[in-house]
């Protein structure tokens, strides 16, 4: 009997790899676990090529479509592939636990050796296990070498900072590191001058600058959607684990000319519009999707003149990550008129609302935290004590994870969680299949320990 089952197996992989060649679809099904608890994942997504299906509550998927590799991820959890041919019928497959506490690096900040070196440094002995890296950056440059034509049109590839990007990826993965791919939207001062037709416009007709003398693309313009969409796919080639939109917004500024009226609802169509086209395109290659909002959008009940609906925005990306840096609550909230001396109650209680609005579960938010001076409040500098409070903050509110913004890239390990062992290691996917395929540990319905996990 157990000749007779090989035999099957055998015979199922080969069948689909025959339907793949000959362009029919295949099917599969098979339950997604947690690689240390062995319990069912429901609401996991799983991929084939361009279709998607979610489990059910006890784990299970049926999918078909055309491709040679099975997508997997899941919120709080590490994303990962699996080749169809090493499919079983009915297979159990498992995803490791994870929530990336990430450093941000500029363009620049990636490429030079001093401060890659020194955020890895720091990675490593703490419990960092994840970098944002600049793809796009606030001013419309592109970091490395794309295949984009209308990014070579423009000039946004006269700067290349970094020259290999899959080799940075590869390297990165190979230390268990999460990579998150920046790529700021709508502020984009390369395409709206070099492309005056997809430029937001004052009404005397000029091309608009904001209060750092940089022009921005219309939000309404489907030719920029397309745009950032292919540097966002060209990313998740490359190997990013995650795409993280900024600066997907409108302007917060009045009396500005779009291509089409701007109103509350127009303006929240197209951004939910936006995310919506580029998760659909981002469907064949598993990875996760995120969206940064302005602090404020989680208090407000309109869309703070800028497009930014929480709950509409929700529903498009994997994780929301709102910017909760306190110096950027110019008015406070409720009860904290001068929110740079609680920073923690910021943080905290800014979750707590988004969560109370959406009805979310934590898992779905991933706040920014300051890791820089305050620039609104007197200059009190942020350090390890700031930086902890605001930590403590989001992992007592149950975040999946959090990231520091300095704009200079210069981080210490003040107020950084020490490097928490063996669990931390299993969770930043030092372990390429935890759990194991069809035979591992979880298909056999025994109890994990993390010891076994780890040899």
């Amino acid at each position: 009997m157990k000749g007779y089952k090989n035999i099957k197996n055998v015979c199922a992989s080969l069948l689909a790899v025959l339907l793949l060649v000959s362009g029919s679809a295949a099917a599969y099904s098979g339950i997604v676990v947690n690689a240390l608890t062995c319990k069912p994942i429901p609401g996991a997504f799983v991929t084939l090529g361009d279709s998607v299906v979610r489990t059910v509550q006890d784990g299970r998927f049926e999918i078909s479509g055309q491709g040679t590799v099975l997508g997997l991820r899941a919120y709080g959890y590490r994303r990962r592939e699996v080749p169809v041919g090493d499919l079983k019928a009915d297979e159990t497959l498992s995803l490791a636990p994870f929530k990336p506490k990430a450093l941000y690096l500029s363009s620049y900040g990636a490429a030079n050796t001093r401060l890659r070196e020194s955020a890895l440094d720091i990675i490593g002995k703490t419990d960092l296990n994840a970098i944002v890296i600049d793809v796009k950056s606030d001013r419309g440059m592109i970091a490395y070498k794309t295949d984009i034509p209308l990014a070579t049109e423009i000039g946004a590839q006269k700067i290349i900072t970094i020259k290999h990007i899959k080799r940075l990826m590869d390297d990165l993965h190979k230390e268990g590191i999460y990579t998150i791919a920046r790529i700021v939207v709508f502020k984009d001062n390369v395409l709206a001058l070099a492309r005056p037709d997809l430029a937001v416009r004052t009404a005397g007709g000029a091309i608009w600058r904001d209060r750092e003398g940089l022009a921005w693309t219309d939000p309404f313009s489907k030719r920029v959607w397309d745009y950032n969409i292919d540097i966002a796919v060209e990313a998740a080639k490359d190997g990013f684990d995650e795409i993280q939109f900024d600066y997907v917004r409108f302007p917060d500024a009045k009396g500005l000319v779009f291509s089409r009226s701007s109103t509350q609802e127009s303006r929240v169509s197209a951004i939910s519009g936006f995310l919506a086209e580029a998760r659909k395109r981002l469907i064949p290659y598993n990875v996760f999707l995120s969206a940064d909002i302005f602090g404020y959008v989680i208090w407000n009940r309109n869309d703070t003149g800028i497009g930014q609906n929480l709950k509409e925005m929700a529903q498009q990306v994997d994780y929301i990550s709102p910017m909760l840096y306190p110096s950027g609550f110019q008015y406070g909230i409720p009860g904290y008129p001068n929110p740079v001396l609680h920073p923690h109650q910021i943080v905290y209680l800014s979750l707590r609302k988004a969560e109370e609005r959406t009805g979310l579960p934590t898992v779905r938010f991933r706040p920014w935290l300051q890791a820089f001076r305050d620039y609104a409040f007197g200059g009190k500098p942020f350090g390890g004590e700031e930086i902890a409070a605001q930590i403590n903050a989001a992992q007592t509110f149950g975040s999946d994870g959090w990231m520091l913004w300095n704009p200079r890239n210069v981080y210490t390990t003040a107020g950084l969680p020490p490097k928490s062992g063996l669990v931390t290691t299993l969770r930043e996917g030092h372990l390429s299949n935890p759990g194991g395929i069809g035979t591992g540990i979880c298909s056999r319905n025994t109890p994990v320990k993390v010891a076994q996990l780890a040899r």
